[in-house]
């Protein structure tokens, strides 16, 4: 047992760099989710959205680990996970506050972190592979969490992208469990994001991570009466776009947004649409 560290090294460091690099891009894209919140928001209600995403991935991770480690291997695994998280966001903070970093405290904000993490959300049972009632209300409340963070309790917007940010990270950390390479660097985040909204719903469970990766996506929600659309890049491919080129997709994008979402609203709210459309997504 004492050698599941050095077993599963490399896959604990880069599970450790995933999540923490998506749970900083999330908070990004939870600022553009609201941008007139993110104005008032202070670096100790950022740090609260970015350690909310590090709860959810850790929840998340340890339900992948269970279909892909043995048994009686996965809680130390779990352990080793948390060491390498403290360390890789002690390097994280070290260029803002020095070598001088505290790692006692580091270890501690984590540790804390794995408990409030389990007492959120192990009460839901679900296999995390499907998509399931349960799934979704944990992944609906973990959105209600960051909303309350930011100061904006039950703003919708805001929930439905922290609970995208969320799912969009499965399959990459599937793919690190799998012992597989991922499609880009495991620093790099897997959150969606967008030029002007939210937008970019969750891989499938089943789509071959490693093989495939979703650029650009559409979804579209309903609330109330009201129909919104929404469009979406993988913050890599957007990086690697020019400012000429980014400037064509959005005016593309926008074009197909405007012909799906009309065609989307004209039929989400006939009889024989009504149970598809609750389902909130085109």
């Amino acid at each position: 047992m004492a050698s599941a560290k050095t077993e599963y090294q490399q896959r604990l460091r880069t599970l450790a760099e995933l999540m923490l690099a998506v749970s900083g891009e999330s908070v990004t894209v939870m600022k553009k989710t609201s941008p007139d919140r993110a104005l008032k928001l202070k670096r100790q209600d950022e740090w609260g959205i970015y350690l909310e995403f590090v709860k959810i991935l850790f929840n998340l991770t340890d339900r992948l680990s269970l279909l892909h480690l043995p048994l009686k291997e996965q809680p130390q695994f779990m352990n080793h996970l948390e060491d390498a998280v403290t360390l890789q966001l002690k390097n994280v903070l070290e260029p803002a506050f020095g070598s001088g970093a505290d790692q006692m405290e580091i270890m501690l904000t984590v540790g804390a972190a794995v408990m409030e993490s389990r007492r959120a959300y192990e009460r839901y049972r679900f296999l995390v592979t499907e998509n399931t009632p349960e799934k979704d209300a944990m992944l609906k409340d973990f959105g209600g969490r960051v909303a309350d963070v930011m100061g904006i309790a039950g703003n919708a917007q805001v929930s439905a992208a922290a609970m995208l940010c969320a799912s969009a990270a499965i399959p990459a950390i599937t793919a690190i469990l799998d012992g597989r390479p991922l499609p880009v660097d495991a620093t790099s985040t897997v959150t969606p994001t967008a030029p002007d909204t939210t937008s970019a719903p969750p891989q499938q469970a089943a789509t071959p991570t490693g093989t495939e990766i979703k650029l650009v996506s559409v979804m579209s929600t309903v609330t109330g009466e009201e129909v919104e659309t929404r469009w979406g890049l993988h913050p890599r491919f957007r990086q690697d776009l020019s400012s000429e080129d980014m400037q064509q997709v959005a005016a593309l994008m926008n074009r197909v947004v405007k012909i799906l979402g009309e065609r989307y609203a004209s039929v989400a709210f006939s009889d024989e649409w009504t149970s598809w459309h609750k389902a909130g997504h085109a």
